[in-house]
């Protein structure tokens, strides 16, 4: 095994936990705006001051029925951000929050530029593989592609986790996250960066969350709390909910893994090659990522209720 594969392994192992190393450093790329999962990953991160230090929260793009085009949901996401900063009384963040790409990457060679982008691309340069700045990003990939484009040399220190495509046995990889861009995907899973892959379909599509489930643990807790419960029930009435309904709040699972809880079981595979067709290639020969391929749901909700619950 060559020094290369070897840093890979390294930065593809799971942080140690806190307790025993201090802090995690990381930043969240998200299309907050775009689903309810967002607003519940965001919050998680930032009220877990004890484990995770922000160092960056990008805005997102993104393109559905919610915005007129991956310009609007970026712009969206942004101001989302800071509305969940605001419930939080974390106004010291605010100077952290970048806007993210107007658009998705043109080809694999071409960065959009951002001040996310950018920012990251920077920001990156004052860690090691030893010690990298990890990467989470739950929305299409464009911002973090376009910092490896910008500034390739920040590929060995940083890892990126990424909650996008489905599991590898899917029939597909019609994903929202990765179907976006795709040409993002194919630069950040063939790079040679330490990349956690969460698919969706498959993997986290186990992590809903009910009505009830949000009226016994979360209702009444904080301004925070009452947020996200009135936002995801309204959501899912308008959506066409049936009265048994549930909520994907999947995104929380990519935050989960910077945690010190057992939440999530993995393995290391060979990259796999986001195909335009929407489906994956696969190389035996290429560089390792590491696979979610399971959600501990009960541990982790546990720990999202009790996280959120506190008191501002």
């Amino acid at each position: 095994m060559n020094q290369d594969n070897e840093g890979l392994l390294r930065r593809l192992r799971k942080p140690v936990p806190p307790a025993v190393t201090g802090k995690v450093d990381a930043v969240l790329d998200t299309d907050t705006y775009n689903e309810i999962d967002d607003q519940f990953a965001l919050s998680l991160m930032v009220k877990s001051p004890q484990k995770i230090n922000i160092k960056g929260i990008y805005a997102a793009p993104f393109h559905n029925s919610r915005s007129s085009g991956p310009a609007d949901g970026m712009e969206k996401s942004y101001a989302e951000i800071l509305k969940l900063l605001d419930l939080m009384n974390r106004d010291d963040l605010k100077s952290l929050v970048k806007k993210g790409s107007q658009s998705y990457l043109p080809c694999e060679t071409a960065s959009v530029d951002s001040p996310a982008a950018c920012d990251l691309a920077e920001l990156a340069m004052s860690y090691t593989p030893d010690k990298p700045l990890y990467v989470v990003s739950i929305g299409a990939i464009t911002n973090i592609a376009s910092a490896l484009l910008l500034n390739p040399e920040i590929r060995d220190r940083i890892v990126i986790v990424w909650l996008g495509g489905h599991a590898v046995h899917w029939p597909d990889t019609n994903e929202f996250n990765m179907k976006q861009d795709v040409a993002a995907a194919r630069v950040v899973f063939g790079c040679g960066a330490a990349v956690v892959q969460l698919p969706c379909m498959g993997v986290v599509s186990s992590f809903r969350i009910s009505g009830p489930e949000l009226e016994r643990w979360l209702k009444g807790k904080n301004k925070l709390c009452d947020y996200l419960v009135n936002y995801t029930t309204q959501s899912a009435i308008k959506d066409g909910g049936l009265q048994n309904w549930t909520r994907v709040v999947w995104d929380v699972t990519a935050v989960s893994w910077l945690l010190d809880g057992d939440y999530t079981r993995d393995y290391l595979m060979p990259a796999p090659i986001p195909q335009y067709d929407n489906h994956y290639g696969f190389d035996p020969n290429r560089h390792f990522i590491r696979y979610v391929y399971h959600i501990e749901r009960d541990e982790l909700f546990k720990t999202l209720f009790e996280t959120l619950g506190e008191q501002s």
